[in-house]
């Protein structure tokens, strides 16, 4: 027999206020994501408020009129749920509970449950159990109707009724757990890092605001098979694959999760073991969807978050994607712009040159002719270098590799000719 999977109707709100910056406030094209949101969380938008106002009313957020004026379009519409574009206090969530009779999230709490549908491997599911841990806490007394509807919708998710309503000291010893394993996936990150150090392999990470095509990009280069729906935070977890950018360079290209605005604190720092690749990485792509409206504020998102965790001055290639849905004098100019279509495979030469430009390490693709009295060096050129083919001849050992500028400095004079 078939579950039945009920879809919640919600009302988005949002408060515009003059007291807010640009990041706090709520604006229709923030309800426009907020929607997308809420309906990859599985939940139906049946009604948009947005308020206008000097400052947020310290009790219930809103003006008391609007949010009479909600409670009378919650019972016109049948909707069960308010989902607030703003951050809320668990005191202002219990107050709008009360006063409009329906449960009531804030935006952190629906990406949060998004997270909590997603998260996959063992990882994925240990940094969302942390993320919401760490959101829940300070608000265990002002839960409110959210605390009594645990596993029945959009904002239960994860962490389940008995664990919730045990005391603040359990919550705690489970964030240090949470955070010892975690600790212990940085550390096998950590040694599988040192490893590709030393086998002089770069990496090169693909960033972007969510669902700008990421995985599609990867797929497409790599045929790493990931799933790549139109919806919002579709990859949680990172998926490395190697890709041959030419014949002297091989890389390593890691996915990451989307990045999204008004990201919660939190869940940047539960997530700190997946975007730790951003601190190692020797290359970013940057991916943007170039027939987004709101394409100029999702860039300067990234950009912002990269400053926050890549390490300082890593070069960026900005890949718009999605060329085939603007106009030409919509595409980039620039040394570090490309325009790609993930989908189809245009521009996908004119990136994979623009790589190999950006991670230049003076290699050599060339073959040697070495005398058998030096056959130490075999051992040298499998050490320190990429040995393609080794073969042994009448005249010395043929050895075609692709190496760097100081071994190939070294062994140049025994460079076979064409």
């Amino acid at each position: 027999m078939e579950e039945k999977i009920i879809i919640e109707k919600a009302i988005l709100v949002g408060l515009n206020a003059d007291v807010f910056t640009a990041e706090e406030t709520a604006t229709e094209q923030t309800l426009d994501e907020l929607e997308a949101l809420l309906e990859t969380a599985g939940g139906e938008c049946v009604g948009r408020v947005l308020q206008n106002r000097h400052t947020p009313d310290p009790h219930s957020f809103l003006g008391e009129g609007k949010v009479e004026e909600i409670a009378a379009l919650a019972e016109s519409t049948g909707a069960n749920l308010l989902v607030f574009d703003n951050s809320l206090t668990p005191s202002q969530i219990r107050a709008l509970e009360e006063l409009t009779g329906v449960s009531v999230l804030d935006r952190s709490a629906l990406i949060l449950d998004i997270f909590a549908q997603r998260a996959k491997t063992k990882e994925g599911r240990l940094q969302v159990e942390l993320a919401q841990y760490q959101y829940l806490l300070p608000r265990l007394s002002g839960m409110g109707k959210s605390m009594s509807r645990l596993g029945g919708g959009i904002g239960t998710r994860g962490p389940g009724e008995t664990k919730l309503e045990t005391d603040r000291r359990h919550i705690r010893d489970r964030i240090n757990r949470l955070q010892q394993e975690l600790n212990e996936v940085r550390r096998v990150r950590g040694v599988q890092r040192e490893r590709r150090l030393r086998n002089s392999v770069p990496v090169v990470a693909i960033v972007g605001y969510t669902n700008a095509g990421k995985s599609t990009l990867l797929n497409h280069l790599t045929g790493a098979g990931i799933p790549a729906n139109n919806r919002l935070f579709d990859t949680l977890d990172t998926t490395t694959r190697q890709l041959t950018v030419s014949d002297t360079l091989d890389v390593l290209l890691s996915d990451t999760v989307g990045f999204i605005a008004k990201l919660p604190h939190n869940l940047v720092e539960a997530f700190k073991a997946t975007l730790e690749e951003l601190q190692y990485a020797d290359l970013l792509l940057h991916v943007i969807d170039a027939g987004d409206p709101e394409r100029d504020a999702h860039i300067e998102v990234v950009n912002k978050l990269i400053t926050q965790l890549a390490k300082p001055g890593i070069p960026v290639i900005e890949c718009y994607n999605k060329m085939d849905t603007v106009e030409e004098d919509d595409l980039p100019r620039g040394s570090e712009k490309v325009a790609i279509s993930a989908r189809t495979g245009e521009g996908m030469e004119e990136l994979l040159r623009l790589i190999e430009k950006s991670l230049d390490r003076g290699l050599h693709h060339t073959t040697f002719l070495l005398p058998y009295a030096m056959a130490g060096q075999v051992d040298q050129l499998h050490t320190q270098a990429k040995v393609l083919r080794c073969d042994y001849t009448a005249e010395g050992i043929e050895i075609e590799a692709i190496c760097d500028e100081i071994l190939y400095g070294r062994l140049r004079n025994y460079e076979k000719p064409e």
